[in-house]
């Protein structure tokens, strides 16, 4: 009871010591200073600001702690809670997931011509890469209609003036014959279906990224009443979204059926060869530099007076072009990477300045002096006027071709690099994928723009730190790659199968790699270029189905506008 009694009498009362009384003295609560709320207000502001200071610090600097929290290492995501590090060479883990195209079991075989709904032209759009996408999604368009295909017709009239057939630049037999069981393809319409005809084909231009749908209510009825119909300008026609049926088909065609002429797949794997012959390991840098490019791209590359001049007389061949700001493009990572520049990316990632480069472009803005810094940090550079000499004078007047040659050389590199987001860098990353995951690296532009402007005022160790910071997510990594993201094209995440693994799998994996440093690239880029390969590109696709592919080095790329005719 006494305690109560104490407790109580301290809850009315508040002690507190006194200078006249060492034991203090019982003070009433309504003799209590006032509490100051100015200065309770000033320290919390105080406090507020240090807080301020200190996460603004951090945040700024969040790269170097993070170094120092974890391993000096870079990282990628496994399965849980594991991560491997980084081989800029090859992903520690493409192994694990292979290409997988098959038909499906349901997917029925294609009709006969004669019980077909009829004849489908297709007249492609662009450069040699749109084209292919046109191509491919030509076939699953016939599919849908239920239509006899017509070998289809390359554009002659484009930016590239270009007078290639299709039978110039790809093995019409091979693709006829590969493609069978899926739709029926022929060369031309017999010549007693074009008399019979009481008028000429129709012709129709279909809107971009149609849905099957579209095709089968929109289109289906003229195939049927005009028997022979053709579509124009097909590049982007059909959806990037079908069913995985479909997708497969995509796959088959785009990767298997679309073979080069033996000429070209001659001529490209000796570049390969020589290459590899000099060295085992060799990157393909695929540069966009040309004026026309350039001029289409609105941004501005430090040439002054003269460059604004020049780019901008060539841009008002598209009166369609709208006015645009090169710094505002520039921030929103729409500008393609200077040659400079992406010497300065490969540097950053760990590329030593003896990697030999193959370097596959057209005419670069500003020539050599464009092309010397990177000469510079890549000695070894060389493209395919170096290393084929006469061999490539058939091929000179012919832009198309020459992007073929460039095509397979860039397909077989240990490493494929791009300084744009055209549709040859959009195209060769889901090959790569498609192949085993070989290493692509795509330039996150939106964020090493920044990093570009501002690497005088940083030594090289940070420079590069952040530069490994800014490419995570852009070096093609399995992950990476995530069902409806960018372009089929490129993410063909419909026909790519994933074999069970586990972290100790990697790991021997990564031993084995780092004990053998055989190269199987060369011999199996002999199932796909060599002449008279038929055989062997049968045992190939066996290979694929069995999910025996080859140990791959490793892509990824901005979204574009298909309209673009400079984008391939």
């Amino acid at each position: 009871m006494g305690m109560v009694k104490l407790w109580r009498y301290k809850q009315h009362f508040v002690f507190s010591c006194s200078p006249s009384s060492p034991y203090g003295a019982a003070v009433a609560p309504s003799s209590r200073r006032p509490i100051s709320w100015t200065a309770i207000c000033g320290f919390m502001l105080f406090a507020l600001g240090l807080i301020s200071l200190f996460t603004g610090h951090v945040a700024s600097n969040l790269e170097w702690y993070s170094q120092r929290l974890v391993k000096r290492a870079w990282f990628y995501k496994l399965d849980g809670n594991h991560r491997a590090s980084i081989d800029i060479w090859k992903s520690r883990y493409s192994s694990f997931y292979y290409g997988c195209s098959e038909r499906g079991p349901h997917f029925s075989s294609a009709e006969r011509e004669r019980s077909s709904n009829g004849y489908l032209l297709i007249a492609t759009s662009g450069g040699l890469n749109q084209q292919r996408t046109g191509i491919t999604d030509a076939v699953v368009v016939a599919r849908i209609l239920n239509a006899t295909l017509v070998v289809p017709e390359l554009d002659h009239h484009s930016f590239w003036k270009d007078e290639s057939d299709f039978s110039n630049i790809f093995d019409v037999g091979w693709f006829t014959s590969y493609l069978a069981n899926d739709v029926r393809i022929v060369k031309r319409v017999p010549e007693k279906v074009m008399t019979s005809m009481e008028k000429p084909p129709y012709t129709m231009r279909v809107p971009r990224k149609s849905e099957p749908e579209y095709y089968l209510e929109q289109v289906l009825p003229i195939l049927l009443r005009r028997r022979v119909l053709q579509l124009t300008k097909f590049d982007y026609r059909l959806s990037s979204d079908l069913d995985e049926e479909l997708q497969k088909l995509r796959c088959r065609v785009n990767y298997h059926a679309l073979r080069f002429t033996k000429p070209i797949r001659n001529l490209g794997l000796k570049l390969v060869l020589r290459m590899r012959k000099m060295e085992k390991r060799f990157i393909a840098v695929h540069l966009r530099f040309e004026p026309d490019m350039l001029a289409f791209s609105g941004c501005y590359y430090g040439g002054g007076d003269k460059e604004r001049y020049e780019l901008g007389e060539i841009r008002k061949r598209w009166a369609t072009l709208p006015e645009l700001s090169p710094d505002e493009e520039r921030t929103r990572g729409k500008c393609p990477l200077t040659p400079h520049e992406v010497g300065l990316m490969l540097r950053a990632l760990g590329f030593k300045n003896d990697t030999y480069l193959y370097v596959a472009s057209g005419e670069i803005y500003g020539g050599e002096e464009t092309l010397q810094p990177l000469r510079e940090l890549f000695p070894n550079f060389y493209t395919k006027e170096m290393l084929a000499g006469e061999e490539l004078q058939p091929f000179l007047p012919y832009s198309s071709r020459l992007a073929a040659i460039d095509y397979i050389v860039c397909d077989e590199s240990d490493v494929f690099v791009t300084n744009n987001n055209g549709n040859m860098a959009k195209i060769l990353a889901g090959r790569r994928r498609y192949m085993g995951h070989k290493r692509t690296i795509r330039p996150n532009a939106k964020r090493l723009s920044a990093l570009f402007m501002a690497r005088d005022k940083m030594n090289w160790a940070t420079f590069s730190r952040k530069v490994k910071s800014c490419q995570r997510g852009f070096m093609g990594e399995p992950e990476e790659m995530r069902p409806g993201r960018g372009e089929f094209h490129e993410f063909p995440s419909s026909c790519i199968c994933k074999k069970p693994f586990n972290f100790s799998n990697v790991i021997n994996k990564e031993n084995k790699y780092h004990f053998s440093r055989r190269n199987p690239i060369v011999l199996e880029s002999r199932y796909r270029y060599l002449p008279n390969s038929s055989n062997l590109e049968q045992k190939s696709s066996r290979k694929f189905r069995k999910g025996s592919l080859r140990d791959g080095h490793g892509s990824v790329i901005e979204e574009i506008d298909p309209a673009n005719p400079l984008s391939d």
